[in-house]
């Protein structure tokens, strides 16, 4: 499932850049990864001609057993767990993706919980994102990405954002609410907030930080223009990673420069 056939799957294609985007649930990963393609102009593009292209983490979720899919339809399963994600084909179409070749990817329905038998063909492309809660657990994949960020958003935005996504999936507000205290919330305190510390930005605010948009799709834009052709880890200062700060409320320079890793204010951490 991983690699497609076809024409195209032999061909040498560059390796692209692949950045990991994490954060909490409804945090505004995918709308902070829709925001630098609208930007790059990659949205318009046809999609086997795009340079940059988005993945979820989200098409990746295990095909449930008839039991923990009866659980899931009452909001009982925890698909907010690292176990709850199919890790070895999500690592092993990462690791096609970043040898340049085309792809399937898994196509998750999040109405009935299912993994469904068409899959998406991703072409090879010279920046890829990819989004989800957990990107950062495993370590293996962790270490696939040349450039990191997490989308910090407070955590009642995050929470009412949740609601209104999965009452558009059909849900009621209670089952909603006990999902979320009794999985989400605390999956999101044992999983994901850990890794914060494995970004080489961090986005607060997400999409509604223009500021520190713009520098990443310059910075994609520099890679898609040649002008960073060092890339991989370590290359780009010659000792380790280059970005180690989370952007504030006002940009003190216009470009991405090292630094060490400034601690956030309460106010903008998620709880």
């Amino acid at each position: 499932m991983a690699s497609a056939g076809g024409p195209d799957a032999d061909r040498p294609h560059p390796k692209p850049f692949l950045i990991g985007v994490s954060g909490g649930t409804a945090s505004g990963k995918s709308t902070v990864c829709e925001k630098i393609m609208e930007l790059l102009g990659q949205n318009e593009v046809e999609q086997r001609q795009r340079k940059v292209l988005i993945l979820s983490q989200d098409s990746f979720y295990k095909v449930l057993t008839a039991e923990q899919q009866a659980k899931a339809l009452k909001g009982q399963y925890n698909f907010d767990h690292p176990d709850a994600f199919d890790n070895d084909l999500m690592h092993s179409t990462l690791k096609n993706i970043v040898e340049g070749k085309t792809v399937e990817v898994p196509t998750y329905d999040f109405v009935t919980h299912s993994r469904l038998a068409e899959t998406t063909v991703v072409y090879p492309a010279d920046v890829v994102l990819f989004e989800g809660i957990l990107v950062f657990y495993n370590q293996d994949i962790r270490d696939m990405f040349h450039l990191r960020l997490f989308v910090d958003t407070d955590s009642d935005v995050r929470l009412s954002r949740r609601v209104l996504r999965d009452m558009k999936r059909g849900r009621d507000l209670e089952q909603i609410l006990t999902q979320y205290t009794t999985f989400v919330k605390p999956a999101f305190e044992e999983f994901c907030l850990p890794t914060k510390k494995y970004a080489d930005v961090i986005i607060p605010r997400g999409v509604d930080n223009m500021v520190a948009i713009n520098l990443i799709v310059q910075h994609i834009q520099d890679i898609l223009n040649g002008d960073i052709c060092k890339w991989q880890r370590g290359a780009l200062n010659g000792h380790g990673r280059t970005y180690k700060r989370p952007f504030p409320e006002q940009a003190e320079s216009g470009v991405l420069a090292a630094g060490k890793r400034s601690h956030l204010e309460s106010s903008s951490r998620p709880h």
